[in-house]
């Protein structure tokens, strides 16, 4: 994975600091992401997804808005409408000395910013928002405390995250400008709103109004319990796995897990192959496709479960649903099926049901909870009936794995 730090000038001559990750020097497709209000592109939630997407083939340029970070400029002396020509310039740059950005990426007010922008950069196929407020001039309740002090001084001094920003009227007066959704309604690109319904921060009913104003392709995907800023993980890398899967289906096809430069495997067959030069690999079937990695303690990004959890899934999978479809012919009571799996290794010694007596042995715990008003016969039964799975059953059995060149 690439990390480039770079620079680049506004419209205004005025040096932009960014950061440019890619998977690899094959990187197809770009993204430009911008920040939310006050942040800069080092916050937590924009470094996970960026890191996310471009296990996924995506290469992410996220940058400081003007006085922000390490970008050059005043902060007090910029708008909603210096955000929006920021981006522009980050697209420039992008078309110039990469390639032009097909996704733009806004979180919070960044969010806005990108609806606001994407209109203005041709090669934007893509737009979308984590948390975003349907308009600018939403973010006005910010400083109501400070609104007199502001319009009779000219501006005053904030605080907002523990940090001390100066709002002038002139910001006041730019977010002011930006009060309606009509430019959403003309945006002419494919749009996925992203948004948490417990958000304190911006309302989940400014996503609503964003749905509402935009015309199709449109998506709404809930981020469940997740706070304004993204600051879990999985928060975060959940995100990108959306953005990555739905941005696929518009970007030529060249991005993420739904690649189309991957073989389309044909029924029976799986497919594995290389997002990143790490441990990502996508897996296609004929109709789907997941992910599987490593954990970071190992090297990974932790975007998908570890070979051997996909190993223990199959397993879980086929014992649960050959259990359900016994239970159903035989119309037993069972309401609930639940199958825990670990994997280990132990000494062939230790085992007293191995054949082996010497070295390892692979041993995988299957613990079984059913629920339902079964018998003790029945249950006995159905935990028979566990063990004669499809895939339990190739485990056991003598196995033979011939391996080709292509």
């Amino acid at each position: 994975m690439a990390r480039i730090k770079i620079t680049f000038p506004n419209q205004q001559g005025i040096r932009l600091a960014g950061l440019l990750e890619t998977a690899d020097e094959h990187t197809l497709v770009y993204a430009l992401f911008a920040h939310c209000f006050t942040c800069s592109k080092d916050n937590a939630a924009a470094s996970r997804i960026s890191r996310a997407l471009n296990a996924r083939g995506i290469g992410v340029l996220r940058f400081d808005f003007t006085g922000l970070g390490n970008s050059d400029g005043d902060f007090s002396n910029t708008g909603f409408s210096s955000n929006i020509q920021d981006l522009i310039a980050a697209a420039d740059f992008l078309a110039e000395q990469y390639r032009a950005p097909a996704l733009l990426i806004g979180h919070s007010l960044g969010g806005a910013a990108v609806l606001a922008a994407a209109p203005e950069i041709d090669s934007v196929k893509a737009v979308a928002t984590l948390g975003a407020p349907a308009t600018a001039d939403h973010i006005r309740a910010l400083f109501t405390p400070h609104l007199d002090t502001i319009l009779s001084q000219q501006q005053a001094e904030v605080t907002l995250g523990g940090r001390v920003f100066t709002i002038s009227k002139r910001f006041l007066d730019d977010i002011a400008a930006y009060d309606s959704t009509g430019h959403i309604a003309e945006l002419g690109k494919a749009l996925l709103i992203l948004h948490s319904p417990v958000d304190a921060t911006v309302s989940i009913n400014e996503a609503a109004k964003i749905y509402a104003s935009a015309r199709h392709p449109k998506s709404f995907v809930s981020l469940d319990d997740a706070d304004h800023l993204l600051s879990r993980k999985r928060d975060s890398e959940y995100a990108a796995e959306v953005i990555a899967a739905w941005a696929g289906r518009y970007l030529d096809g060249k991005a993420g897990i739904t690649s189309g430069a991957a073989p389309h495997p044909e029924p029976g067959q799986v497919l594995v192959y290389e997002h990143n030069k790490q441990f990502a690999r996508g897996i296609v079937t004929h109709e789907h496709r997941l992910c599987a990695d490593e954990p970071a303690a190992s090297g990974g990004l932790d975007l998908g479960p570890n070979p051997y959890e996909l190993l223990l899934a199959a397993l879980g999978a086929c014992t649960s649903m050959t259990v359900r479809m016994y239970a159903g012919r035989k119309q037993l009571p069972l309401e609930n099926i639940e199958v825990l799996l670990q994997h280990s290794r132990i000494h062939a010694q230790d085992c007293r049901d191995c054949e082996s007596t010497e070295g390892m042995v692979d041993r995988i715990e299957k613990t079984i909870k059913l629920a339902g008003d079964l018998t003790a016969e029945q249950k006995h039964r159905l935990m028979e009936i566990a063990d004669r799975c499809p895939v339990h059953r190739t485990l056991v059995n003598e196995i033979l794995i011939h391996t080709t060149l292509a």
